[in-house]
């Protein structure tokens, strides 16, 4: 009686977790609810309109992309409404509805499936279509021209305000509680401090980020800028407050961890969400752009593939 056995090897990956695109997708946009809760409370109505907007926006460029490239058609992962969501988190609530869904088009169209669709974009495709907006349309990018047109319709629930340098010491009249409870001016979904750390908490529990990205990014800046803060104090804003402001920390745990556009390695993890701090004080304290977290994520983003090479050592050693 032969004893011979035959053993059928397919290609990698020889384990799977049970995790898929799906979860991770509809857990991130779990995660973000809290953020953008607030932000419909303070902005009530038009935060509302801008939200469902983008993301039924996103969803039907997701849908007539898969149609005209002839692949599956992939609405059901739940990334389309995903990247809608986090556009809809970054913009004011009085954003005019045209470029609502000009911004959501660009970032599906040409920040995802120009460049091949889900897992093949090497920037993240907010990022990318925020820095169009900022270039082209400015004005609708200011947040204290955002507040002004909100107050003349709405009243908001927080006294809110916003200086318009976060590298000047003058803006840092806030207390560190108010930030954390979202009592400044800012996108719809970016600027509750508490609900993004937890939700970026969150995240890092259920491993669909890596806190590697997330830590050092944020250890990067508050050294960065206490470094700025004690060669001039009268000049550039303390470390809480650029922690706590801007985009920080809807780009530390929804922005810079994105799978497609970050290193898969840890070393280059951390040496990718450091230089990402850096980039952001120095844009931020010398720099054009008032916030700074955008562009500094396209760059890092841009580096990416010379970070991946940076690999740990093989086992074993050459005959």
């Amino acid at each position: 009686m032969s004893r011979k056995k035959m053993f059928i090897v397919s290609h990698a990956p020889f384990w799977h977790n049970g995790s898929n695109i799906q979860e991770r997708c509809y857990g991130m946009i779990w995660a973000a609810m809290p953020a953008v809760a607030l932000g419909i409370v303070q902005y009530g109505l038009p935060a509302v309109g801008v939200v469902c907007l983008a993301i039924a926006t996103a969803i039907l460029a997701e849908y007539l992309m898969n149609r005209a490239t002839k692949r599956t058609v992939t609405i059901a992962d739940g990334n389309a409404a995903l990247l809608g969501l986090l556009f809809a988190m970054l913009i004011p609530a009085t954003t005019p509805w045209w470029v609502v869904v000009v911004g959501t088009l660009l970032t599906v169209v040409i920040g995802l499936h120009v460049f091949g669709g889900l897992g093949a974009n090497p920037f993240h495709p907010v990022a990318v279509s925020m820095m169009m907006l900022t270039v082209s349309w400015p004005a609708f990018m200011d947040f204290d021209a955002a507040l002004v047109n909100y107050e003349l319709s709405f009243k908001a629930v927080f006294p809110l305000t916003l200086a318009k340098n976060l590298g000047t010491a003058a803006v840092a009249d806030f207390s560190t509680l108010d930030l954390l409870l979202g009592r400044q001016i800012g996108g719809i979904g970016s600027t509750f401090g508490l609900g993004l750390i937890a939700g970026g908490i969150y995240l890092i529990a259920k491993r669909y980020i890596r806190w590697e990205i997330c830590l050092s990014f944020l250890a990067s800046l508050f050294l960065t800028a206490l470094a700025f803060h004690l060669t001039d104090p009268v000049r550039f804003a303390g470390p809480m407050f650029h922690l706590l402001t801007g985009y920080t920390l809807i780009g530390a745990f929804f922005l810079l961890p994105e799978s497609a556009s970050s290193p898969v390695n840890p070393v280059p993890m951390l040496i990718y969400g450091a230089a990402a701090g850096v980039l952001t004080m120095l844009i931020r304290n010398i720099g054009s752009y008032h916030d700074g977290v955008l562009l500094a994520v396209l760059l890092v983003n841009l580096v990416n593939p010379l970070l991946d090479k940076i690999r740990p050592k093989a086992l074993g050693r050459m005959a």
